[in-house]
């Protein structure tokens, strides 16, 4: 195994976040607040390591083939989440705390262990902000360019280009990321604009845009959304939550090519807006059917807020207007099942995935064709392409994993001392990187920090698989991969 390209591009990255810290330290020095030293300090650790993960392997061949590259996964996400845990451990946070946060702010899940948020320095503010960012990037890069050549989880489906995975990986992620970034980074600012131009400040306007398109769901402010109830930011959060879960790559060719085709003809898109319609659709309903008496001006902004919660929660981005845990059972398990389902792959949102969905729904159907009729072919298609046994059972393993992590999760909380209810909403909030559960201790109008430290380390490993997609993980931890 090529070790020494794997450390040279941990170097890489963690430099890289490094720099992104210098915006948090400029903003705290402006303040004179008494934590200029965090960033810097933070920074220096981060630089030391990281140059001397660069120094140690330049030089030579930088070829990473299959098994690098799922090594060169795992160890990037687990790298520049210690990274990111820095600053927060440089504040005097502890070390589960620091972990927690820097973990479900790159993964964009948006739970939280911190309140006071508005006593918050600024820069802490700013840098939770820009771990969603850079975590949103860097998942759909990871999905698009990554995933697809590991053929992982199925994720083969979504391959831009055949080429051979020995020696060009890198090349490649990066043409694409270049491509992604454009977008990301474009819709970024119009979202901060329209934000800013909808009445918040230009420091909420940049946060709340960057945990919008990340799909992420830290807030300024620990009322989250609510704080700017009844201004037409609820209206710009909604549009932008749910571009946060449609295939960047799709908006790439869009933005810079001009081509609308590729994001028409995928299926994806249409099914999360039809699952989207029809669950809003029945939490509206439910809603208006306990507001018998009321205004059509209340009726509105309870409909609005019933909307802006089930895209919340459907794409994984957690921001909360209203407690909608507080809604009755009904909307509960409704908004339970949401949670799962995510949005689109090549997307920043979590959760199992359009596709994914979709083909198993159409694999039950062919499945059952074939009980009646066994002799009859039905093959499963999906975007008018037939779907092979690889990319099938790719599938399935995902399910799989995907529900066996959320029972031992669940159960594990449990263990904790959580009620049934939380330790359940919280494994599904975590395993699908949505953020804020159900209940008292973890629903949308509490955070994490009740949590013991048992309890928070499972929900920070259960965030960090279910955004890796599990297989890269299992991969890289079975023995076999370690003997070639």
């Amino acid at each position: 195994m090529q070790l020494r390209s794997v450390i040279y591009a941990l170097g890489i990255m963690m430099l890289l976040v490094t720099a992104a810290m210098i915006p948090c330290a400029l903003i705290d020095i402006a303040d004179g607040n008494g934590m200029a030293f965090v960033f810097p300090a933070s920074a220096t650790i981060s630089t030391l390591v990281g140059s001397l993960f660069w120094v140690m392997a330049r030089g030579g061949t930088m070829q990473i083939g299959q098994r690098e590259a799922f090594l060169l996964t795992v160890s990037i996400w687990v790298v520049i989440n210690l990274v990111g845990a820095l600053p927060f451990l440089v504040s005097g946070y502890s070390i589960t705390d620091s972990i927690f946060e820097s973990v479900s702010g790159m993964t964009t899940t948006g739970a939280t262990v911190f309140s006071g948020l508005e006593n918050m320095p600024r820069g802490l503010l700013l840098w939770r902000s820009i771990l969603h960012w850079i975590g949103g990037v860097g998942i759909i890069v990871t999905a698009v360019a990554i995933l697809p050549q590991l053929r992982v989880g199925g994720m083969q489906l979504f391959n831009l280009e055949s080429s051979d995975r020995t020696g060009k990986f890198l090349p490649k992620v990066s043409d694409i990321a270049a491509y992604i970034g454009f977008a990301y980074v474009g819709l970024s600012m119009i979202c901060a604009l329209l934000y800013g131009l909808s009445g918040m400040n230009w420091f909420d306007a940049i946060n709340h845009a960057m945990s919008t398109l990340s799909a992420g769901g830290f807030s300024t402010y620990d009322a989250s959304f609510a704080q700017f109830n009844g201004t037409p930011a609820i209206y710009v959060a909604i549009v932008f939550m749910s571009t946060a879960a449609m295939p960047f790559s799709l908006f790439a060719l869009l933005f810079l090519k001009g081509q609308v085709g590729p994001l028409l003809r995928d299926p994806q898109p249409r099914l999360f807006i039809a699952l989207t319609a029809v669950i809003a659709l029945c939490v509206i309903l439910y809603r208006e059917y306990h507001l018998p008496s009321a205004s059509w001006a209340v009726r509105w902004e309870e409909a609005t807020h019933a909307l802006f919660s089930v895209v919340s929660v459907i794409t994984g981005t957690g921001f909360a207007t209203k407690p909608y845990d507080t809604w009755g059972p009904g909307v509960a398990a409704l908004m339970l099942f949401a949670t799962f389902l995510g949005g689109c792959a090549g997307s920043a949102a979590g959760g199992i995935k359009m596709f994914r969905l979709e083909i198993t729904a159409k694999a039950l159907m062919a499945w059952s064709q074939r009980m009646v009729q066994p002799h009859r072919k039905a093959p499963i298609r999906y975007g008018g392409r037939i779907v092979d046994e690889d990319t099938l059972q790719s599938v399935m393993v995902f399910l799989f994993l995907f529900l066996v992590t959320f029972m031992m999760s669940a159960a594990l909380l449990s263990f904790s001392g959580l009620d049934t209810l939380s330790a359940i909403s919280a494994a599904a909030a975590c395993i699908s990187n949505v953020g804020p559960g159900l209940g008292p201790v973890v629903g949308p109008s509490t955070n994490f920090g009740s949590l013991n430290d048992f309890a928070t380390w499972v929900c920070t490993v259960t965030m960090l698989l279910g955004r890796l997609e599990f297989m890269v993980v299992f991969a890289v931890l079975a023995p076999r991969f370690w003997r070639g």
